[in-house]
């Protein structure tokens, strides 16, 4: 199932930045097909029925539980929605896998971590990379739950670095299989996987390779205990050790030394996959939050109606429509993008693996932004909850918990910033995003006299739009002066990128939401989005915040004189606002709002 593409041009990953995007042409939750809102309801059931309601036990490490909840996924169909049909699974498009990643990743995140591991770095690179053969071989069976599937990656000493694994592959005497040596650590499903997907190096290879390992405890593949972690406690997380494992030739994923490319590309979808499982934990936060917040009496009045409760439900309401707007905004350019390829000739994996690949930068921007904002919410869940949310009696404190890993999973936070400023401005060396030309026009602006005519602000957004253009030009005065400056050794000034990276997340986090709201305000009214309307702005203003911030950090760090005092003054005019909101009015609106509907209603 795909939703329908629309006639439109769309932009190539990371060219938000340089061109403008109609907000006819992103995709919003409310665009969702009647098909869609039946599966995610009915994802949400199973959720609930299954996993909501049984929390407790998957605090107290019941593995077991949780490999029972994943067979019943298996059997309504969750486990292979990504899987094309002809290898049993649902074969629907981008939007609709986000989709159930989505809402079945909420309750507990032992069952997103398992369901994840699965769906995503167990079953893909086999459907993306594998043989016909071993697609026929393997797929059917994890796509219905038959079989659980794991991915031994990270070793002791190889996480981020992740090629410089020691996992040898030694091609045996007759040519007919490889033995394998070599430990993994935090391996996800280790303790009820059937098959890994395993990168070793053979020989002095450059690059790692994969390969598919079947688990057989006969084949020389221990286990060590299960880890004590901080959250996720019924994710069952193992190190696995090979033993001369003997692995059949034929069961080589895709090429000789192709494993890092594999599992570079499992990373950019696991990111935004990531992205959209940190979505419902924070709806559902909000909503216990606010339920809490709304029968809690102190002082003989509800706490909702304190106007610090009431500022910290604003915010977290805020961020979790601001992360939805984006992070379905770029699921669809995914999808259009696949779609556009597959048109063209490109075979479906090929589509596949390049549309991802395009919205990396993207990809990477949602990992971030997201992953810390379900942890900003989790926390004021537990504020809001006050004592009780420090108990494991209540649900807060084994959210907060659960939420630390998204910070951590699928690249560090601060890889991943460093990755979206540099794949940027590798696309632009490249010359598939123009930055240089833009980045060029706002030096020269910063030369000359700002222009005073007043703008027409009457229409909605039109401050707004104006501002978040200027915001723009922000990113590209200092990228571009941190360019000129430092050029390929760029890399090498992590601070300057991390500084860069906050600057350009809030750019495409605030533009999502706004494109988001202006759209379903032209098709449902000013009046029915006012609270959403209230939601953009309250964003916007904050990521000013940061920006200034930032911007000021990174331009004090590698300029001084004449230079560090003219873009001083261009961060000063551009983030400046002609009509600033308040605050803390826009707050008691989102918060009264929602306070009303004893949730979060916006999806």
């Amino acid at each position: 199932m795909m939703t329908t593409t629309l006639t439109k041009d769309i932009l190539r990953g990371g060219q938000f930045l340089v061109k403008e995007t109609k907000c006819e042409d992103i995709f919003t939750l409310e665009d969702l097909s009647e098909e869609q809102r039946m599966m995610r309801d009915s994802t949400k059931e199973f959720v609930d029925r299954e996993l909501w309601a049984h929390w407790e036990r998957f605090e107290n490490k019941d593995y077991g539980y949780t490999e029972a909840c994943m067979k019943k996924a298996g059997e309504l169909g969750l486990l292979g929605v990504a899987v094309p049909e002809e290898y049993g699974g649902l074969g629907m498009g981008f939007v609709s896998t986000m989709l159930v990643c989505d809402y079945i990743s909420g309750a507990t995140g032992s069952f997103s971590t398992a369901f994840g591991a699965h769906t995503g770095i167990g079953t893909m690179p086999i459907t993306l990379y594998g043989t016909e053969e071993q697609k026929k071989k393997y797929v059917p069976r994890l796509a219905t739950g038959e079989w659980f599937g794991a991915y031994c990656l990270t070793e002791p000493g190889a996480g981020s670095d992740a090629n410089s694994g020691k996992t040898k592959a030694v091609l045996s005497k007759d040519g007919k299989y490889y033995n394998i040596s070599g430990q993994k650590m935090w391996i996800s499903n280790a303790g009820f996987c059937d098959m890994f997907i395993v990168f070793a190096r053979i020989g002095d290879d450059k690059y790692i390779t994969g390969f598919i390992v079947e688990n057989d405890p006969e084949n020389g593949i221990t286990f060590g205990e299960e880890e004590k972690k901080l959250g996720i406690h019924s994710s069952s997380t193992r190190q696995v050790f090979f033993t001369d494992t003997k692995v059949p030739v034929e069961n080589m994923l895709s090429e000789r030394g192709n494993g890092f490319k594999i599992a570079m590309n499992a990373l950019n979808i696991g990111r935004i996959k990531l992205a959209a499982a940190c979505l419902e934990a924070q709806r559902r936060v909000i909503g216990e939050g606010i339920k809490y917040a709304n029968e809690r009496i102190q002082f003989k009045t509800p706490i909702i109606n304190f106007g610090a409760i009431k500022a910290k439900i604003a915010d977290m309401a805020t961020n979790c429509y601001v992360d939805e707007a984006a992070s379905y905004r770029a699921a669809k350019n995914i999808e259009d993008r696949i779609a556009i390829r597959e048109s063209e000739g490109n075979s479906r994996q090929e589509a596949e693996l390049k549309g991802v690949e395009e919205y990396a930068i993207e990809c990477s921007i949602l990992k971030v932004a997201v992953s810390e904002d379900v942890q900003h919410c989790t926390d004021e869940g537990i504020q809001i909850f006050g004592g009780m949310g420090f108990s494991a009696d209540a649900p807060m404190e084994k959210a907060w918990r659960d939420a630390r890993i998204a910070r951590i999973y699928e690249g560090t936070n601060e890889i991943n910033r460093m990755l979206a400023v540099g794949m940027l401005i590798k696309k632009a060396m490249k010359g598939h995003v123009d930055l240089l030309g833009p980045a060029t026009k706002v030096g020269e602006e910063l030369l000359g006299i700002p222009s005073l005519e007043p703008l027409d602000f009457s229409e909605l957004f039109a401050e707004e739009k104006d501002l978040l253009a200027r915001l723009k030009k922000v990113f590209l005065m200092v990228a571009g002066a941190a360019v000129q400056k430092f050029g390929p050794d760029l890399e090498e000034h992590q601070q300057l990128l991390l500084a860069a990276s906050d600057i350009l997340i809030k750019i495409y986090m605030a533009e999502s939401a706004l494109l988001r709201t202006e759209k379903n305000a032209k098709r449902f009214g000013e009046e029915k989005q006012a609270t959403q309307i209230a939601m953009t702005r309250l964003y916007l203003y904050k990521a000013v915040d940061t920006i200034i911030q930032k911007g000021k950090e990174a331009i004090v760090s590698f300029t001084e004189g004449d230079e560090q005092r003219m873009m001083l003054m261009g961060l000063k005019r551009f983030t400046k606002y002609t009509n600033q909101p308040n605050v803390a009015a826009l707050r008691v609106q989102i918060a009264d709002h929602v306070a009303a509907a004893n949730g979060y209603n916006f999806d």
